[in-house]
């Protein structure tokens, strides 16, 4: 299945169906009165998370999604079927913007989550509501309401808790491979990856973190080389980030320095918040390097790329320290979740000794006889 992470669809939710103006008519009753009924509701629709859904494709080219009407009322006092709703199934992560505001309408998170995309207008009123002491024979109705129409982007972020960057061939796809359950394409060429590309490392029987793997950047991106910037997003709900850098490249030409830099600026080009995330730093294929050579050419790399932040020497091909890097990942995930929920339990707190702290005497809570 073609990986799609963008799609923009035009949502219509059915009208409400119009009300009915009908006066009872039977034999030995000549002054029957009113009995129009009211009309049916129009068709609403929703957006419903799925875990099992892992793409918008099927929305590419299904552009428009629109709901039935209500039915009109009747005589006799029938009051008209309101029309089914429609429901969109998306991915887990999926953001939905409203293209006209710019207003976020809903973030699906979680599965089975459900968000009101566009409402279906009400029925309108037949004369049996218009009855009075003063007025018998109504001949008053209300037509229905139209349903709102929306023109809707989706935007799909896949949700990890780690990302790797990276330029093309530093050996992201083989990193995911070697430490989770992902098989992306590998070979010996520039943007093998063309979509994102999820796994889920096991460190032991009940723990696992997600990684996502996306195209490899590479300088001038912003402005559309190579595959242009459209994959970030997918890192933009992760936790850490793991720059990967190929620190023996095949061609001598190839300053890996540099080209790290370049990332770098590719990504303060594109969010700023994003280039703030914890990053740590990962030196790919030291295998290839020679042992006794090894450590002076991980410090000349780290001083002149001016990093101050975790290094990782590791090896994807032969898994030289993925294992140790896999670990330290674990570890950093657990504490800032930790950290998060006392976070939390500290904030709620406070929020029940602020209710706590009410004065008694105090004139604003003070309840009148």
């Amino acid at each position: 299945m073609k990986f799609i992470d963008e799609a923009r669809i035009e949502v219509i939710a059915g009208d409400g169906g119009n009300g009915c103006a009908s006066f009872r008519r039977e034999k030995f009753r000549p002054f029957g009165g009113p009995d129009g009924g009211d009309g049916g509701k129009g068709g609403s629709i929703w957006a419903v998370a799925d875990r099992n859904v892992n793409t918008l494709v099927d929305y590419r080219f299904s552009k428009m999604h629109r709901a039935s009407n209500g039915e009109a009322g009747r005589g006799s006092d029938c009051y008209g079927k309101g029309a089914d709703d429609v429901t969109l199934r998306v991915p887990v992560g999926t953001l939905i913007i409203d293209e006209v505001s710019g207003e976020i309408i809903a973030d699906m998170t979680e599965h089975g989550q459900m968000e009101l995309l566009a409402k279906g207008g009400e029925g309108g009123w037949g004369n049996i509501h218009f009855k009075t002491s003063t007025n018998r024979a109504p001949r008053q109705k209300t037509e229905g309401k139209e349903g709102e129409r929306r023109e809707l982007r989706l935007e799909l972020k896949v949700l990890a808790d780690v990302g790797l960057l990276g330029m093309p061939n530093a050996g992201k796809s083989t990193f995911i491979t070697a430490v989770s359950n992902a098989r992306p394409k590998i070979a010996d060429y520039p943007f093998t990856t063309l979509h994102p590309n999820l796994g889920v490392v096991r460190v032991s029987h009940e723990k696992s973190f997600v990684i996502a793997d996306i195209p490899g950047l590479i300088e001038g991106a912003a402005e559309g080389a190579g595959l242009g910037h459209q994959f970030l997003r997918h890192l933009s709900r992760t936790g850490l980030l793991l720059h990967i850098v190929d620190l023996a490249p095949f061609e001598a030409t190839v300053d890996p320095v540099k080209e790290a830099k370049a990332l770098v600026k590719e990504l303060e080009k594109y969010d700023q918040e994003l280039l703030d995330k914890p990053r740590w730093l990962v030196l790919n294929k030291v295998d290839v390097i020679p042992a006794e050579e090894r450590a002076k050419r991980v410090k000349d790399f780290v001083k002149k790329f001016g990093w101050k932040g975790p290094v990782f020497e590791i090896s994807a091909l032969s898994h030289e320290g993925t294992q140790e890097l896999v670990n330290a990942i674990y570890q950093y995930l657990e504490q800032k979740r930790h950290s998060e929920q006392r976070a939390e339990e500290t904030q709620m707190t406070e929020e029940a000794r602020g209710i706590s702290s009410i004065d008694p005497d105090d004139p604003r809570f003070k309840v009148l006889d």
